[in-house]
């Protein structure tokens, strides 16, 4: 049988501050943790709360010297010579130690012993410690100097002790992990803290950013540009609430209350229409966002840039000066500071409004015309002036003749009640002029519409003969129609080339196209084009024929791309007679032909599958086959068993940046059949009655 020993503990006493010295024995050589400065203030505040562990000091024959080392509690020892030096406390203050014994025992053992078997306190026990002191009253800063910390991390504390305490329960049982304790911090509602939670429970995804995901999913963010627009100091002072991530970078966090935004950004753009409206628009059109197609069929009045005044040239000058001298200043900085940022974009700002101040309008014009007024990507207001509705164009006046018009032939217009010109007839077959008749004729009377029919269709049929023999003449013609239709939709001026580009309206097939890099790359181009173009059309053949062949050729493959209509299209009720199985299969088979000869890359367009545009509006086969498709099947059995909106988030997040592309947005390679024939097996397909169902089946995943 074992025998027990009783052990006996080292008995304590106060020795004298100048009595202890630090012992070479300590083991702790790196300094790491609280600075002792840190410590130095909580000793002073609350006294000394752990005892010193010395040795009796002893010289070369093994005597006492009558000093103490300090082999455990060296930064205590450093903390209480900082206070000394400090003269906040004496050199001969009593410390509490306890002595021991160096029979069994080394000193080095006592303090590795010291350091190592310690056990900090649970960070739940922290967080609500702190939780208590601030219900008391305790402010940030003191709690922070109680616990030896700063107030951002009692900040953060406190936001950990504010979840749930059902997820602080899961939390001390480990069942959680610190960061995803973070996570549901975002969040102040416990009710769906804990859904969230529970969710999780049968969720292969537990990741902290899918947490906050499923945590702000219905709010909005600050970075939002309808936030920017009416400010985040408008919304809070509003009485919105802004959800913030203490743990992670959150762009100023999240809204709230998204139909008190929505309501704010309403009064603050009926505002601005207002206010746009005094300028004498007869309408002016107010949205956060227009579609893409917008401003289809209205015509584009012209404004006049007024001059910059003697004021404005001296400002300007002024403020070139300023952005100059700043620009030495810190172009050689790595970290420029704010102040200066923000005066360097309010010059630019500035500077703007100077040399591009808002054309001015003719009055007659204004007040046909309108403005649209929206918020633009950065959160600025965008206003668009002087469009004209076709319905607001000013009536033309009626020829002033006795019947239809041929001027353009004859001279003269006018048509009996038969549809020829009135002809007398004196001694000779009806309808038929005599010589002695044309020699009284002040003016040669207008030929008959017959006739003129006649000759003109030789005319219609030589000029095709003379416009085949010549490319480029032929070239210009076509370019002069598609630029008529592309640019002067509004005008009457028509071309005799019976060719058209039939723009398909896309903007009722897919919200948000304002913003995708395709239309800003094409609105751009447009404006670029417009900019060169006449503002008359009957300017604009001149104007083409000095183009050189490039930019002919340029201006062409813009006006030619409008004339593009790869959509697929269900047949119904609406659009039976136009749209049918086969004939938007051969649409589509065509597309591809087009796509692959012009390089098409969807990727490099800028689309990527979100639960919006594709994730939230398939089937969980489909997620899961493109999951598979992108990351392999191993990716997709971890979302088998989710439900389909964690599926679709989770999918969102896996397929970014794989370039995986939806089946109706990929461009098939071309098989060996079609390549040997140059196509034409591709056109013969969309041609064949069975292409059609084929296609149509293939290119229904978005009705899903």
């Amino acid at each position: 049988m074992t025998k027990i020993v009783k052990i006996s503990l080292s008995g304590s006493r106060d020795i004298p501050f100048n009595q202890l010295v630090l012992s070479q024995a300590n083991v702790r050589r790196v300094k790491a943790g609280i600075s002792l400065d840190t410590l130095a203030a909580d000793i002073a505040r609350r006294g000394l709360l752990q005892s010193l562990t010395v040795r009796a000091q002893r010289d070369a024959d093994g005597a006492e010297t009558g000093l103490y080392e300090v082999p455990a509690g060296g930064r205590r020892f450093r903390a209480l010579q900082m206070l000394v030096k400090q003269r906040r406390m004496t050199k001969t203050e009593p410390v509490p130690c306890i002595v021991r014994d160096d029979d069994v025992i080394s000193a080095e053992e006592d303090s590795l012993a010291e350091n190592t078997h310690r056990e900090a306190l649970h960070p739940l026990d922290q967080f609500r410690a702190m939780q208590q002191l601030a219900q008391q009253g305790t402010d940030a800063e003191t709690i922070a100097a109680t616990f030896m910390t700063t107030p951002a991390v009692v900040k953060q504390r406190l936001k950990l002790a504010s979840v749930s305490s059902k997820l602080h329960d899961v939390y001390a049982e480990d069942g959680m992990t610190l960061e995803q304790l973070m996570a549901f911090s975002v969040s102040e509602d416990h009710a769906r803290q804990e859904q969230v939670w529970d969710l999780l429970q049968s969720s292969h995804n537990k990741q902290p950013w899918f947490i906050r995901s499923r945590l702000t999913e219905d709010k909005v963010r600050a970075s939002d540009k309808r936030v920017r627009f009416v400010t985040l100091d408008a919304y809070i002072a509003a009485g919105g609430y802004v959800l913030r991530d203490l743990f992670e970078a959150d762009d100023g966090g999240w809204l709230q209350d998204v139909a008190l935004l929505d309501r704010l950004v309403d009064e603050k753009l009926q505002t601005e229409g207002a206010r746009i409206g005094e300028e004498g628009w007869k309408w002016v059109a107010v949205a956060a966002d227009f579609p893409y197609t917008y401003d289809d069929g209205l015509r584009v009045i012209d404004g006049e840039q007024p001059p910059v005044s003697d004021e404005g040239e001296a400002r300007l000058e002024a403020l070139r000066e300023e952005a100059d001298r700043l620009e030495d200043q810190w172009s050689g900085a790595d970290d420029i500071p704010d102040d200066v940022t923000a005066r360097v974009n309010a010059i630019d700002v500035e500077i703007a409004a100077i040399v591009s101040p808002p054309l001015v309008y003719d009055s007659v014009e204004v007040a046909r015309a309108g403005a649209f007024v929206s918020i633009d990507v950065d959160g600025s207001l965008y206003v668009e002036r002087g469009f004209v509705k076709p319905e607001d164009e000013p009536a033309e006046e009626p020829a002033d003749d006795e019947g239809g018009d041929h001027s353009a032939i004859d001279g003269e217009a006018g048509t009996g009640d038969d549809g020829a010109s009135p002809i007398i007839s004196v001694g000779g077959a009806p309808g038929t002029a005599t010589e002695e008749e044309d020699e009284q004729d002040d003016m040669l009377r207008p030929l008959p519409d017959r006739l003129v029919t006649e000759l003109t269709t030789h005319r219609t049929l030589a000029l095709r003969e003379a416009v085949a023999t010549s490319p480029q003449v032929a070239f210009a013609a076509v370019l002069h129609a598609f630029v008529l239709d592309t640019f002067y939709t509004y005008a009457a001026e028509n071309s005799c080339m019976q060719v058209s580009v039939r723009g398909a309206g896309l903007g009722v097939h897919a919200p948000g196209l304002n913003d995708s890099m395709s239309a800003k790359a094409i609105d751009q181009r447009h404006e670029n084009w417009s900019g060169r173009l006449p503002d008359a059309p009957a300017d604009l053949w001149e104007t083409l024929i000095a183009f050189d062949a490039d930019e002919q050729a340029a201006l062409f493959a813009h006006c030619a791309a409008f004339g593009v209509n790869a959509v697929w299209e269900p047949a119904n009720r609406y659009n039976e007679g136009r749209v049918s199985a086969r004939s938007v299969a051969s649409r589509v088979a065509h597309s591809h032909v087009l796509a692959r000869a012009a390089n098409l890359d969807m990727v490099a367009a800028g689309w990527t599958a979100t639960i919006g545009n594709y994730l939230g509006r398939v089937t969980k086969p489909r997620i899961l086959s493109a999951v598979e498709e992108a990351r392999g099947g191993e990716a997709a059995e971890r979302l088998a068993g989710l439900k389909k909106p964690e599926m679709a988030e989770t999918a969102e997040s896996l397929l970014a940046g794989s370039g995986w592309l939806a089946e109706p947005l990929r461009t098939p390679a071309l098989e060996p059949a079609a390549a040997n024939d140059g196509e034409q097996a591709v056109d013969a397909a969309a041609a064949d009655d069975q292409h059609g169902p084929d296609a149509e089946e293939a290119f229904a995943v978005a009705a899903e």
